[in-house]
């Protein structure tokens, strides 16, 4: 029998916590974790509200939760969790291992609202407020709501949403279509909440008052990186033209749109591709990392980075509050000196043209890939490592570039995006086109023998450099025409990128240009 998914999202959330050592619901603690060998901070932790913000929009929170419960069954409620909560993940357990029995769980997210209000009274008479009297007081007329305009709640991929229609009153027998004026209401209801509420029916073998801890799954927060970047010239050796030193500032911005507010919490960032399944009426899943939010506790950095599972943990050394609809940053990585090369390739064929996927197509069309590209790319390369003043996994964010004019002013040079960085990687940032390096690209031979399956194709390669000094270009050349190739002449050497890509690297002088010449011979 196929088993719920918020069965499953339980069970895999308990099995993990179990094998990590949390009690969980009277369980016994694994032998590996002892209490008595937690710091003060640790447990200081323990009793704080936690987060762990994916970069998918989505976060795993743990707050804490008194109750006071009788023998038998009780009645408890915790109001104001956030407004995206996914019912089926939450987990209620005593952190001191009491045993609880939850018969019962119920999530309402309809706070009351005017509308709400309005349709408690439907076919009834209640004043409405149009006005102020000389002496402060309310000028009120009284109208029969004949239609609230009010539709209950639904969801859209797990987010709540509220629509409503034109209410109707009766004033004086007459319908009028909207409100004659604020309606004044004689009292909320007893079942009316302000805030998303979830409620229990509890049982305990021990009764007395604790401090339960929740943990949940949530939509609506999400957070990235940016990098900015300040390009300075190299050491000046003329042999090294195009090193440049960078210094880095990371930041990490936080969004918060669940619908709550999170006073001093013990903050983590997971960086990775979480595997999260979409449904129409959930928000999304993360199985493996319920146990981060209740057991990862901050260390001494501004941020602590940490490889957890497939993914990286990034965990802010204070704790701080995240307000609903707030945008919080902070910086989490700052280097200075790192060593990059500026690098400017020309991929002079503009195959972009050609809708070709077909290598039979590409082969047959005599044109294809001869019109011109006169663009020079320019990329700054550096390595991540411990050696390069960084060597820490940078999440996927934008980096954005400046470089100091002649007059110490920043300007902004160009910005482009990386995907999630290991350290000891290499990254290679195109940051826009060269305005004084152009390049230009011809065919200037073409022969074809079909019957006996060869082609013969000449091009030359025009590069010029119109700076005041030396300029290294990589001409990238692409042998598209078929798999079977072989370079039969060149004007100069080439280096194989990889089964079908060739690289010219070329030095040009000041105000001078070089030009490249080559004949690839295909078969087929």
């Amino acid at each position: 029998m196929k088993k719920p998914l918020g069965f499953l999202l339980c069970a895999a959330v308990l099995a993990v916590l179990s094998v990590t050592g949390v009690r969980i619901l009277g369980a016994s603690p694994a032998k590996e974790v002892e209490e008595s060998q937690k710091s003060s901070a640790e447990i200081a932790d323990d009793n704080g509200t936690a987060l762990t913000i994916y970069n998918q929009n989505f976060f795993v929170a743990r707050e804490h939760v008194p109750l006071d419960l009788k023998p038998g069954v009780n009645e408890a409620q915790y109001t104001g969790v956030a407004a995206h909560l996914e019912p089926d993940s939450v987990i209620l357990r005593d952190p001191n291992g009491r045993a609880l029995q939850i018969l019962e769980q119920n999530y309402r997210n309809d706070p009351v609202s005017p509308e709400m209000l309005l349709s408690f009274y439907e076919g009834k008479t209640i004043d409405f407020a149009v006005g102020r009297n000389a002496d402060g007081s309310d000028v009120k007329i009284k109208g029969k709501v004949i239609r609230s305009g009010f539709v209950p709640m639904h969801y859209v991929n797990g987010y709540p949403q509220q629509t409503s229609t034109q209410p109707i009153v009766e004033v004086d027998g007459v319908l009028r279509f909207g409100l004659p004026g604020q309606p004044i209401f004689p009292a909320l209801s007893a079942d009316s909440i302000l805030t998303p509420t979830l409620s229990w029916l509890l049982q305990t073998n021990q009764p007395g008052k604790f401090d339960a801890e929740i943990s949940y799954v949530s939509g609506g927060m999400d957070w990235k990186s940016d990098y900015n970047i300040v390009v300075q010239d190299g050491s000046g050796d003329p042999a090294r033209a195009h090193t440049d030193l960078l210094d880095m500032v990371g930041w990490i911005t936080m969004h918060n749109q669940s619908g709550k507010g999170f006073e001093n919490a013990r903050i983590k960032l997971l960086a990775g591709d979480v595997s999260k399944i979409q449904e129409a009426s959930l928000a999304g899943r993360a199985y493996k990392a319920m146990d981060e939010a209740v057991a990862v506790n901050a260390a001494a950095p501004v941020v602590r980075e940490k490889s957890f599972d497939e993914f990286h943990l990034y965990t802010l050394q204070r704790p701080t509050s995240l307000r609903d609809e707030e945008t919080k940053q902070v910086e989490f990585v700052s280097a200075t000196g790192i060593h990059a090369q500026r690098l400017f390739i020309y991929d002079g064929a503009r195959t972009s043209d050609y809708g070709y996927y077909n290598p039979e197509q590409i082969r047959s069309d005599a044109n294809y890939g001869t019109t011109s590209n006169p663009k020079v790319w320019v990329m700054e390369e550096f390595k991540n490592s411990d050696t390069n003043h960084l060597g820490i996994p940078l999440p996927k964010g934008k980096l954005r570039f400046y470089r100091r004019d002649t007059d110490g002013h920043l300007e902004f040079v160009g910005e482009n995006t990386i995907d999630h960085t290991p350290k000891d990687e290499t990254i290679r940032v195109y940051t826009g086109n060269a305005f004084d390096v152009t390049g230009e690209r011809k065919r200037t031979n073409y022969r074809v023998d079909s019957n006996q399956r060869w082609m013969d194709e000449t091009f030359e390669i025009r590069l010029r450099n119109h700076k005041k000094e030396v300029v290294d270009v990589r001409a990238v050349e692409h042998l598209y025409r078929w798999t079977n190739w072989k370079v039969t002449e060149q004007s100069a050497q080439f280096k194989k990128n990889d089964a079908q890509t060739v690289e010219f690297p070329v030095t040009i002088p000041p105000n001078g240009e070089q030009v490249i010449s080559y004949t690839v011979h295909y078969s087929w």
